[in-house]
């Protein structure tokens, strides 16, 4: 197994490091672990924020596992220099076009939302996000019209073919879990919105075993609040995705404790191969405090088992090691608590 680790700024190296003892505690087989440069420290060191080595050992890789990127040092770099670049670009040159972002309340958790305890405790849900079109790859400017007023426009699109490869993963994630997928557009207003409405119909005829539903994006925010319980997977565009399932992280509580994958088309020996990684940022302001929350990483790692590899049984023991030590109440200063980086990280490994 050839696996990338890419720690990236901030809190990333501390939160990878807690990573790396859970991979070590699993006593993995033929495991052949790559480091490389990314985000701020790509372009501190090498002139990029993903460098040119970088990329070909993450080409290289069956798996990436990704800490995160941003440094207010390069804030006023030049867009396509700016660490966050690294994240667009890996997806771009590895295909990587569905993410899915798993949102489930841990039990004793409830009371961090800002739901009620008893709406809270239903949520259990996976976004599946299509990644790679709609207007964040569009065309885009800001011009200057006939009568001197400045003009910013995004392109939004999907051609066919891109909905319908993030259609039938949503609908296979969903013959995993309890078989519902809910698909989010705003086919009311948009001509885009249309056709992926009627692409995934046409797909929904493959997957007779799935109940599918159709709901328009303002009102998938306002029932992710209302009745989070009634969705299990939601499959939706770029720009809603991104929004929605930032959304759903803070239903749970807190971004510290979600973990997310982003596959592509392509297969490995194992599985398929994918970049994994904490939906959470680098957190400049305690990098190097040592009071970051690994286990949203620790997550990203038991996705990538899962996912990558198909070591589902390691998988379950580290989500079950999460849990326990949340139980426990091993938790950090995100959720309350007052437990430290490496503490929490020794506490998943000692409930492996």
């Amino acid at each position: 197994m050839k696996i990338a680790i890419l720690a990236g700024d901030g809190i990333g190296p501390e939160i990878m490091g807690e990573a790396r003892k859970v991979m070590d505690a699993l006593n993995l087989p033929d495991c052949t672990i790559m480091e490389g440069d990314v985000g701020g420290a790509g372009y501190k060191k090498h002139g990029h924020p993903l460098p040119p080595e970088t990329l070909e050992m993450a080409k290289a890789a069956d798996a990436i596992l990704f800490g995160a990127v941003g440094d207010p040092d390069c804030d006023n770099l030049e867009r396509h220099l700016r660490p966050e670049q690294a994240i667009l670009g890996l997806r771009s040159a590895l295909g990587l076009f569905a993410n899915l972002r798993p949102a489930t309340m841990f039990p004793g958790l409830e009371d961090l939302s800002a739901l009620r305890p008893e709406v809270a405790r239903e949520i259990d849900l996976l976004i599946v996000r299509e990644l790679n079109g709609d207007v964040y790859f569009g065309e885009k400017a800001i011009r200057t019209l006939e009568d001197g007023r400045r003009q910013g426009y995004d392109f939004m699109s999907y051609a066919e073919d891109e909905v319908r490869r993030i259609s039938h993963a949503g609908f296979k994630a969903a013959q995993g879990r309890r078989k519902k997928l809910c698909s989010v557009d705003k086919a009311n207003v948009l001509e885009t919105s249309q056709l992926w409405r009627d692409v995934v119909i046409e797909v929904s005829s493959e997957y007779p075993d799935v109940e599918l539903s159709h709901m328009y994006v303002d009102n998938a925010a306002m029932q992710l609040v209302r009745n989070p319980g009634q969705f299990d997977v939601i499959v939706t565009g770029n720009l809603f995705g991104d929004i929605l399932s930032d959304q759903a992280s803070m239903c749970v509580g807190s971004i510290g404790l979600l973990a997310s994958a982003s596959l592509g088309e392509d297969q490995t020996e194992f599985g398929t191969k994918g970049l994994y990684e904490p939906i959470h940022g680098s957190a400049p302001d305690i990098a190097g405090q040592g009071k970051a929350n690994p286990m949203a990483t620790i997550l990203s790692l038991a996705m990538m088992l899962r996912h990558s590899f198909g070591r589902d049984a390691d998988a379950d023991r580290i989500e079950a090691a999460v849990a326990k030590a949340l139980e426990q109440g091993v938790k950090g200063a995100d959720l309350g608590g007052s437990s430290g980086t490496s503490a929490i990280g020794d506490a998943v490994i000692a409930n492996l």
